[in-house]
């Protein structure tokens, strides 16, 4: 098995183990995406790799971080999204959508505004979160139960755009410090109710989620989950990688066949922690505890490195973010790296 072998998921086949990963562009107007967006997603296609994974997508206006991200609730922005979705189809690509609510972590300015809270005036909205506390100057109110069943509401309808639009698949953005981790991480979630507490209580937004949603799309169509599989903060209420097996083998039960295994969020992750594939073994004691599929991420920037993690089977997938942002022909690339044949665009072939 290599970086070139083909992967099934469900009834989706991806042509290799390369997955250009979600990253925000910050370059929406009204959370509509535009031709930034259809040249970024477009262009990794045409470069290669196997799947394209779309910014993290917003369910509702709410649940933006900042005004130029993208959404998916109302028909204009999915109708943009088709757009996108039918050129990537074009080159022999498949593309899935990463659905996401910001929670405490929205309400922000630009990041070339250093993402400073929005006032008022300048759009901002009040952020909810698990529970009442400060991110960072925004000030997040608790959620109520009957806001947590809307947004659970909210997700499905978003999820039935994202098959409207011919996506192949969808993701929950459920880590990064995001709404979903701020539920079942307790160094955040302070509730006292059925949403909070214990591990089971905690996790519990998230898997009602999945569930709605697994019963909303197609039997064919895979559903991916992101989690951050530690907290990387020391405390005895930080989340765990024995945490996030278990959760991965709960949300395995409940229909979710993929797992990302990414890290942190709610705090920067120091220096001496960040190295060449350093969240990796998150993704193989995944793989290995709970024999559901799992992507590796962090630092994957080489051939060699990306082929041998599959090889190993040490992960399922690559999900590759910056390296694709200096390279969007990395699949290509790498294919005459590792001396594997693969196919490429017959307008380019002059160059290959």
């Amino acid at each position: 098995m290599s970086l070139f072998s083909p992967i099934q998921l469900r009834s989706l086949t991806l042509k290799n183990r390369i997955a250009v990963s979600p990253m925000q562009q910050y370059s929406a107007k009204n959370g509509v995406p535009g031709n930034w967006h259809l040249v970024h997603l477009g262009s990794r296609a045409v470069g290669g790799a196997g799947l394209i994974l779309t910014e993290c997508t917003a369910v509702s206006p709410e649940g933006l971080a900042t005004l130029n991200d993208v959404g998916i609730w109302n028909d204009e922005q999915k109708n943009a999204w088709k757009n996108i979705v039918d050129f990537v189809h074009e080159q022999d690509a498949k593309i899935g959508i990463q659905l996401w609510h910001s929670g405490g972590k929205g309400s922000l300015k630009h990041p070339n505004e250093r993402m400073k809270p929005l006032s008022e005036e300048e759009g901002g909205w009040t952020v909810k979160s698990s529970s009442a506390r400060d991110f960072n100057g925004v000030f997040a109110e608790e959620l109520t139960i009957p806001e947590i069943h809307e947004l659970k509401v909210k997700f499905v309808q978003a999820a039935f755009r994202a098959v409207d639009a011919g996506f192949d698949t969808i993701e929950l953005h459920a880590g990064h410090g995001y709404l979903f981790h701020q539920f079942y991480s307790a160094v955040i979630n302070k509730r006292h109710d059925e949403y909070g507490g214990s591990f089971e209580n905690r996790i519990r937004f998230l898997v009602e989620t999945v569930q709605e949603i697994r019963k909303a799309i197609p039997e064919s169509m895979p559903l991916l989950v992101r989690i951050s599989a530690v907290d990387y903060i020391e405390s005895e209420e930080a989340w765990t990688l024995e945490d996030s097996i278990a959760l991965s083998e709960i949300l395995k039960e409940n229909g979710v066949d993929f797992i990302t295994a990414s890290g942190g969020g709610f705090t920067n992750v120091s220096k001496d922690r960040v190295f060449p594939g350093y969240q990796v073994p998150f993704a193989k004691a995944i793989k290995e505890q709970t024999g559901i599929l799992t992507g590796a991420v962090g630092m994957i920037t080489e051939a060699q490195q990306a082929n041998d993690i599959i090889s190993n089977e040490e992960a399922d997938l690559i999900i590759i973010a910056r390296e694709h942002l200096r390279d969007p022909y990395f699949a290509i690339h790498s294919a005459k790296e590792l001396d594997i044949e693969t196919e490429i665009p017959w307008q380019y072939k002059r160059a290959f």
